[in-house]
């Protein structure tokens, strides 16, 4: 894992969840599985960014690749509910 391909999955993950920007600077500082997220997510949203703009791409890769972005969106979700749910 990279940490500038973590950062740069954190600075998309903070646009595309604006509620959860605070939280994300915070427990990605302390939470190698967020920051293994946020790298993953970088790789992913950054291979369906290059899909989309590919006339030629295939429709069913491009629908796996969101729902993959998806997915990793959901898991960082969870991660800041149940951080938040354990504050006293």
């Amino acid at each position: 894992m990279s940490t500038g391909t973590a950062q740069k999955g954190l600075w998309k993950l903070m646009l595309k969840l604006p509620a959860l920007r605070g939280q994300l600077q915070i427990l990605s500082a302390q939470n190698t599985s967020l920051l293994s997220l946020c790298d993953a997510f970088h790789d992913a949203s950054s291979t369906l960014d290059c899909l989309r703009m590919d006339p030629k791409a295939d429709i069913a890769i491009i629908r796996e690749y969101e729902a993959l972005c998806s997915e990793i969106e959901s898991e960082v979700i969870e991660i800041c509910l149940l951080a938040h749910s354990k504050l006293p």
